[in-house]
C-alpha cells in the first residue's frame, strides 16, 4: 500500500481509530468526521510533508493531501476497516445555540447579494429624495422602490426555499409555503370584518411580508413532516403526494399555531420593554440598545411596531425607537470596524464596506447581521456591548423618534433631544468600530487573510528557457483563486491557479501531456504536462456531492491528451439547479517543484487564452 507509514501517522494525530466515524474523500481532502474535534494535533498534520492545510469545517475535519489523496484514501480505510454502519456513530456534540446560529446564517448566507444589493437602492433613493433629485411620488421612485423592497417584502418565500435547502427538504416545497403566506387570497382576510376560520377553528390573519420567525418555525416543523411522510407513502408516489400533504399541512398551521404564536411573543416582549421604560429609562435603553438586533434576527422586532405607531400618534416621540437606535449604528460601527481590518479580503471588505453604506445612508442592517455578524461570532458581544452602552446613553437623556423613519443619517432631525442621540449613536458607531477592529476576528482568521494576499501573484512576461504555457480548459469568466468560495482552494492551499465560472460546459485538456486521475465522480481531472507540470481542473465547489450526475468523461487515466482536446462535458444549469456553485478551480498543484508560476489576469478566457505560465 502507497503511504502506509504517513497513513499511520494521520490517524494518529486526527485521534486514532477510536476518534474516526467515517471517511471520504474529494479531488484533493481527506474529509474525516470525528467524534471530537478537540483532540486532533492540527499542528503536527500540517508538518507533514504531504498535507497542504487543515481545515474543521462543515461538520468535517478535512485533511488537505492534493493530488495524491486518493492514495492516501485507499490506505487510510483499509487501516480504518471502516464500513457502512460506521457512519451510524454520534459525532460531537454541538450546542443548542450554535446549531440555531449556524442554521440562520445558512438560511440568509445565499441572500446576502440580494439583501445588500436591494439595501443599496433603497440607499440610492433615499439620496435622491433627500436632495430633491427625485420625487417619492413619481412611478419612478415606484419601479425603482419596488427593485429595492421585493426581496425583504418576499423573504418569507426566499427562507422557505434556502432553510429547507439547509435542512434538507425539499426547498420549493419550502418556498411555496412561505408564497401561500403572501398570496392575494389569504392577505385579502387580513382586517376583514368577517369572521375567519378554517375548518372551524378561529384565525386570525397576519401580514408575513418580510417576516421571519413564523417562517423559520414552519420550515423546522416542515423537515420532519417531509422526512415522516416519505416513511409511510410508497416511493413511485412520493413525487406528488409527498408536496401535496405537506402545503396541505404546512400552511394552515402557520397561519393558525406558529404565525400568531410568533406575533404574540413579539408583543410580550414590546409590552414589557415599555413596563421596563416607565421604570427606568437607562436601563429600558441598555435592553433595547443591546437586544433589538437579536429581536430582529427572529422577526420579533415587528411587536413594537403597533406601539411604536401609537406613542406617536398620543405623545408626538416614541422612547422603544430613540433607544433601539443606537443599534443600527452599533452594526454600522462593526461593519465599518471589519472593513478596515479586511483590507487584505477582498471578499470581506467588499462585504463589509457595501453593507455599511446601506446602514448609513438607508438603515438597512440586514446583510450586516445576517451576513457579518453571525459568520464572524466575536461581534455578537461586541454588538451588545457597543449597542447597549450607546442605547443606555439615549436612554438617559430621554431621546425620543417622533416620527417612523428608518434610521440612517437622513432622519438624524427626527430625534430629540439632538445632543443625546448624537453621543448615544455616536458611542455606538465608535465602538462597535473599534471593538470590531481589534476583538471581531480570530487569530487564525486574520493569518487566512495574510496568506491570501500573498497569492496575489502580480503578471510577468517572461521569455526564458523552459517556460511552458497553459490555456485555459473552459470558456468563461476569469476571477482570482482568492475569489473562489472554498477557503482550501482560495487560500492556495493545494496550488497556484485561477478561478472560472463557465458558460460552456466543457473542460478541454490545457497542455499536451497524460491524464493522471479521472475521479469516479467525473467532478475533477487531474492532468501531468509533457514538460512535468502537474494540474488539477476541479468542475464546481463541492461537486463530490453529485457523485458524477450532469457529468461526462470522454477519456480515461492514463490516456495521452494534447492541448484542447475534450475531457469532460457538463451540465451548468443541471449542477446549479442543485444548489452547487460551478465556479472551477485550475490549479499548478506541484509549485514546489517549479521555479516560477505565473498567473496571467484575464477577464474571459477561452481554449485561445493562456491562464498561467509555467517555468521549468
Amino acid at each position: 500500500m502507497k503511504f502506509e507509514k504517513e497513513a499511520d501517522e494521520i490517524i494518529k494525530l486526527v485521534g486514532g481509530k477510536e476518534n474516526i466515524i467515517s471517511l471520504v474523500h474529494c479531488a484533493t481532502r481527506l474529509r474525516f468526521k470525528l467524534k471530537n474535534t478537540s483532540i486532533p494535533n492540527k499542528a503536527e498534520l500540517e508538518k507533514m510533508k504531504d498535507v497542504l492545510s487543515v481545515v474543521n469545517s462543515g461538520g468535517q475535519y478535512q485533511v488537505v493531501i492534493g493530488n495524491k489523496v486518493s492514495d492516501y484514501f485507499a490506505t487510510i480505510t483499509k487501516k480504518l476497516g471502516l464500513n457502512e454502519s460506521s457512519s451510524d456513530a454520534k459525532g460531537e456534540k454541538v450546542s443548542v445555540m450554535s446549531m440555531i446560529l449556524e442554521t440562520i446564517s445558512g438560511a440568509f448566507s445565499p441572500l446576502i447579494p440580494a439583501l445588500a444589493g436591494a439595501g443599496m437602492v433603497k440607499a440610492l433613493l433615499t439620496v435622491l429624495v433627500s436632495f430633491g433629485l427625485m420625487s417619492d411620488t413619481t412611478s419612478t421612485y415606484a419601479i425603482l422602490s419596488a427593485a429595492g423592497n421585493g426581496v425583504f417584502y418576499l423573504l418569507p418565500v426566499f427562507l422557505g426555499i434556502t432553510l429547507a435547502k439547509k435542512l434538507g427538504a425539499n426547498m420549493f416545497v419550502g418556498g411555496a409555503i412561505g408564497a401561500a403566506l403572501l398570496d392575494p387570497s389569504y392577505t385579502a382576510l387580513i382586517g376583514s370584518e368577517a369572521v375567519v376560520d378554517f375548518l372551524g377553528i378561529h384565525v386570525t390573519p397576519i401580514d408575513y411580508a418580510s417576516s421571519v420567525f413564523p417562517i423559520f418555525v414552519t420550515i423546522f416543523i416542515y423537515y420532519w413532516v417531509d422526512k415522516s411522510l416519505k416513511k409511510i407513502i410508497l416511493k413511485d408516489l412520493q413525487l406528488f403526494l409527498v408536496p401535496m400533504f405537506s402545503l396541505l399541512i404546512m400552511v394552515p398551521l402557520t397561519v393558525i399555531l406558529f404565525g400568531p404564536f410568533g406575533t404574540n411573543v413579539g408583543n410580550m416582549i414590546s409590552n414589557s420593554v415599555m413596563w421596563l421604560i416607565e421604570r427606568s429609562n437607562l436601563l429600558a435603553g441598555i435592553v433595547l440598545g443591546a437586544g433589538m438586533p437579536f429581536l430582529a434576527v427572529f422577526g420579533l422586532h415587528w411587536g413594537f411596531t403597533p406601539i411604536t405607531l401609537q406613542n406617536l400618534a398620543t405623545i408626538g416621540g416614541d422612547p422603544i425607537e430613540g433607544a433601539a437606535v443606537a443599534a443600527v449604528f452599533a452594526q454600522i460601527g462593526i461593519a465599518l470596524g471589519l472593513f478596515l481590518k479586511s483590507k487584505k479580503h477582498t471578499e470581506l471588505r467588499s462585504l463589509t464596506g457595501s453593507t455599511a453604506i446601506t446602514g448609513i445612508l438607508a438603515g438597512v442592517t440586514e446583510p450586516i447581521i445576517y451576513g457579518v455578524i453571525l459568520k464572524y461570532r466575536r461581534t455578537i458581544p461586541i454588538l451588545a456591548i457597543a449597542g447597549g452602552i450607546g442605547g443606555a446613553i439615549c436612554g438617559a437623556f430621554g431621546v425620543t423618534c417622533n416620527a417612523y423613519v428608518f434610521h440612517n443619517i437622513f432622519s438624524a432631525p427626527v430625534y430629540t433631544p439632538f445632543l443625546g442621540y448624537v453621543l448615544g449613536v455616536g458611542t455606538s458607531l465608535v465602538l462597535g468600530a473599534v471593538l470590531a477592529y481589534f476583538f471581531g476576528l480570530k487569530d487564525e482568521e486574520v493569518k487566512e487573510m495574510e496568506d491570501e494576499s500573498k497569492d496575489l501573484v502580480e503578471e510577468k512576461e517572461v521569455r526564458v528557457e523552459g517556460l511552458e504555457e497553459l490555456v485555459s480548459p473552459i470558456k468563461g469568466e476569469q476571477i482570482k483563486l482568492s475569489e473562489v468560495e472554498d477557503e482550501v482552494f482560495a487560500s492556495g492551499a493545494v496550488g497556484a491557479g485561477i478561478g472560472i465560472i463557465p458558460e460552456v460546459g466543457e473542460v478541454v485538456s490545457p497542455v499536451n501531456g497524460t491524464i493522471s486521475a479521472i475521479f469516479p465522480t467525473k467532478h475533477a481531472i487531474g492532468i501531468v504536462s509533457d514538460s512535468g507540470t502537474e494540474i488539477l481542473i476541479h468542475v464546481g465547489l463541492n461537486t463530490v456531492a453529485l457523485d458524477g450526475k450532469y457529468y461526462e468523461a470522454h477519456i480515461n487515466s492514463g490516456d495521452k491528451v494534447t492541448k484542447g482536446q475534450k475531457l469532460i462535458s457538463f451540465d451548468i444549469e443541471g449542477i446549479k439547479s442543485e444548489g452547487y456553485s460551478t465556479a472551477t478551480p485550475v490549479l499548478v498543484t506541484n509549485t514546489a517543484d517549479l521555479k516560477e508560476v505565473t498567473v496571467i489576469e484575464n477577464k474571459t478566457v477561452d481554449k485561445e487564452k493562456t491562464i498561467i505560465k509555467v517555468i521549468h
